[in-house]
Formats: structure tokens, sequence, C-alpha cells
């Protein structure tokens, strides 16, 4: 298990923007050399946790829960067949593209050390915006990503540490239930009654999926 790259964004204007300045950096690259990964800070000030990777709409993206994007690459090659076009690394915006990890499987605070130093863990899935739909081009994408529920993965950082391309990736905690990113993306988009069982990963889960997932399980079960 491995990263093949750690890929940056610059930011680039865009007509699928939600930014107010009409910016996204979605747009990645692979990075030639190593690159800092730390904590960003809160959602609506941090952006991304990797140095030199541009974040422009700070709402919806980036921050403590959403530092760091991975997509397995065996994944953009299912989608390459399925869209027949050719999708290099970062294709899908995401910041390290991986070879040999189950991404979207993986499990809700499973930790990968990667090389000598970082440790991330997973927190969501990754819900398609129209930023996404527009920089691939393709008609009718976030249902079709909704669909596949091929996720991805965000993370966040538990111990910061220097990464570069060819780094070897090791899944050094998973936890005892079985509450996956594409397990999470499905209960908060597609099957709502999934929510409840995401309890089960406690805090490990993106705050935002914690409080949504109390919230219908309240409601399903109101104290009487």
């Amino acid at each position: 298990m491995k990263v093949l790259s750690v890929n940056l964004g610059r930011p680039t204007p865009s007509a699928h923007s939600d930014a107010a300045d009409g910016l996204t950096g979605i747009g990645k690259q692979p990075s030639a050399g190593p690159v800092p990964v730390a904590d960003p800070g809160p959602k609506g000030s941090g952006g991304s946790g990797l140095t030199g990777d541009a974040v422009c709409d700070l709402r919806h993206h980036g921050g403590t829960d959403q530092a760091v994007y991975a997509y397995a690459r065996e994944e953009l090659d299912a989608w390459e067949k399925e869209l027949g076009r050719p999708l290099p690394n970062g294709a899908f915006g995401e910041n390290l593209t991986t070879l040999g990890l189950t991404v979207s499987r993986a499990r809700i605070g499973e930790r990968w050390r990667i090389g000598d130093e970082l440790v991330l863990e997973v927190t969501s899935g990754r819900i398609p915006c129209r930023t996404f739909a527009g920089h691939l081009g393709e008609r009718g994408w976030v249902k079709r990503f909704t669909r596949e529920g091929a996720t991805g993965a965000y993370l966040r950082v538990i111990e910061p540490g220097t990464i570069r391309s060819g780094d070897p990736v090791e899944v050094v905690h998973v936890p005892d239930h079985d509450i996956t990113a594409a397990m999470e993306f499905r209960a908060t988009t597609t099957e709502r009654e999934l929510l409840p069982r995401l309890l089960e990963a406690g805090d490990a889960l993106h705050p935002e999926t914690l409080r949504a997932a109390r919230a219908y399980a309240a409601q399903r079960n109101p104290v009487s």
C-alpha cells in the first residue's frame, strides 16, 4: 500500500465555483517534492491540511475534519473504463492518490501512517458538488457519482508530518465497528435511515455527520 502521488491545487477561475471570488482549487497536480501536512484549523477558517494546496470555498471545504482527501487509483481506473477517458492522478481533486488501499471502504476512525511521521484518520466520504461536476464536465455527474458510491475518504490529521509520492501507507488502527466512508456517504445522501447506525463510530465521525445522526435518532426515538 502506498501513495502514488501527492496532489496540490492552485486557485483557478471557474464558472462552477460557489466561492465568492469564483475560484476553485479542485484542479490538482502531483507535487514533485515533499509536502508538509498539518491540521489546518476549524472549518470556515482553515483550508487544506497540505501546504501549498488551495481551498477556495471555506464554507463547504477544508478544515480539521476535511484536511486531506484520498482516492484510490483502482477506483479512478474503474471510472476511466466507465467514462471512456483518461483520469490522471488528482483528477477527482484528491490530495492523495493511493494504490492498494480500499479507500471508500475504510472504516470511520481508521488510522493510516504515511511515511515516517504523518498519521491520518478517516472521518467521512465525499459528497459531490457542482464544482466537481463542472470540473469533470460529465453530464449528470453528481447523480452518477452518488449512485456508484465510490466516495473516497476525507481524513483529519492526528500527527503532522511531511509526505511525498511513493511513501508507504500502513493501516495502524481499525475500529471494531463496520461503519465505512461509503456507508457514511449513503446515510447522509440516499439512505438516511442508516444515520442512527453511524453513531457506532462515535466521535471519529465528521462532527456535522455526528450531529445529523444524533438528531435523526432523536426524532425516531423521542424522549417521552
